[in-house]
């Protein structure tokens, strides 16, 4: 029964407003044990690879040693279907009440989990609870930018310097729902960093997409990413049309760096569906429609920053409702990952969110290398809904209004 004594969930937002960033997700937990006098209390913070989680302290203990973090493997357990399902896990916990295991989930990025044993169970609880978990998620989403211990919670192993460029180079968000579109990215980095990043921007009413390959390893290949990504953002940002955004990472590397960079740029107009691509040197795009996979055959130009003058140009083609387009890095194709049938897994996914897709695309170019990889192993995946104002599909699957 919802005690007397917890605080709205209103005044919960409030109350992790008042707190330290690092103390907000115990203000919420607090919370949780008031009104529903729930035990066991803990988020679970989701790792960067979608391989485990940690467990961050349980309320109450925020100001204690902080001690070893609590490591979770994901593979096969009950946090990995949530996280997959978006779905609530409960379960009855040894006769002291019922488990459950809730997604903190912000527009399709999978943060982590609330997880906590409460001793009476009905619709009532199980949706103020879900309601917590998505305070929550907003909560780290704007708290993050003040500490860094949801940057270090997600950090299983160490992080060399081209990593840390590498990471700090790709959007904050890996997934994003909206009413036209889903989408997904994720990145599996090789030993030794191949220079991949991808990225993309929401406008009023365009959507904007990058994937791109900076050439060499390490810190090298690091730092002409660098170059690569800030020039397309700051062109972008002013204002400027895919070409002129083209240019300018082309300029940027041409006098700056020490090597090319392999890219392509995509502009989606979200009433129509209608993309603007410039390929320098890519990989081609994959398309799902209507059950079939095919490679758009768009035309290629030189990567950015090569010697001899480059010539960039827009190409144009439409998205259908219900297409799902696949951009990649060669890493996805070239050396053990070669292995990896692409347009079959892609067919196979065909009902899965996006995000499931790029987890199931890296994870094959891993497996297919043994565990290693030789380059970097990247993907893009963009759902197309079509316009449809007002309303986005949720990771769970189900309809929610945007407001």
């Amino acid at each position: 029964m919802v005690g007397d004594d917890g605080l709205g969930l209103d005044e919960v937002l409030g109350a992790a407003e008042d707190a330290a960033p690092v103390g907000s997700v115990d203000v919420v937990a607090r919370n949780l044990q008031k009104r529903f006098s729930a035990a066991q209390v803990s988020f679970l913070l989701a790792d960067m690879l979608g391989q485990g989680a940690i467990r961050l302290p349980r309320a109450g203990t925020a100001g204690d040693a902080p001690g070893k973090p609590e490591w979770i493997e994901l593979a096969g357990s009950v946090y990995e279907r949530v996280l997959r399902t978006q779905c609530v896990h409960e379960e009855e916990d040894g006769g002291e009440g019922s488990r459950l295991v809730v997604p903190v989930t912000n527009r399709g990025d999978c943060i982590g989990m609330l997880e906590m044993v409460v001793p009476h169970l009905d619709d009532s609880v199980r949706d103020s609870v879900a309601q917590a978990a998505h305070a929550l998620a907003y909560i780290v989403v704007t708290d993050r930018r003040f500490t860094d211990l949801y940057h270090a919670g997600r950090r299983t192993t160490s992080v060399s310097l081209a990593a840390e460029i590498q990471h700090q180079l790709l959007p904050s968000a890996a997934c994003c729902e909206a009413a036209q579109f889903t989408l997904a990215g994720g990145l599996a980095p090789a030993d030794d960093i191949g220079g991949d990043t991808y990225d993309y921007a929401l406008d009023q009413d365009v959507l904007h997409l990058s994937i791109t390959d900076a050439m060499g390893h390490d810190t090298d290949s690091a730092l002409l990413a660098t170059l690569t990504v800030n020039a397309l953002r700051g062109a972008r940002r002013a204002g400027l049309g895919l070409l002129d955004q083209a240019y300018a990472a082309h300029r940027a590397l041409a006098a700056h760096g020490h090597g090319i960079t392999t890219g392509q740029l995509l502009r989606v107009e979200l009433e129509s569906g209608r993309c603007e691509l410039v390929n320098a040197g890519h990989p081609w795009p994959l398309r799902l429609r209507d059950g079939r996979v095919e490679e758009l055959t768009v035309r290629i130009n030189l990567p950015f920053g090569v010697p001899s003058p480059a010539g960039y140009e827009v190409q144009r083609f439409r998205l259908e409702p219900g297409d799902r387009l696949v951009l990649i890095t060669d890493g996805m194709q070239e050396r053990q990952a070669a292995a990896v049938d692409l347009p079959a897994l892609i067919g196979d996914t065909r009902g899965e969110h996006p995000r499931e897709v790029v987890r199931a695309l890296t994870t094959a170019a891993l497996h297919a290398g043994g565990g290693t990889l030789a380059d970097d192993a990247t993907a893009l995946v963009l759902d197309w809904h079509g316009s449809r104002s007002g309303l986005r599909t949720t990771s769970g699957g189900s309809n929610a209004y945007v407001r």
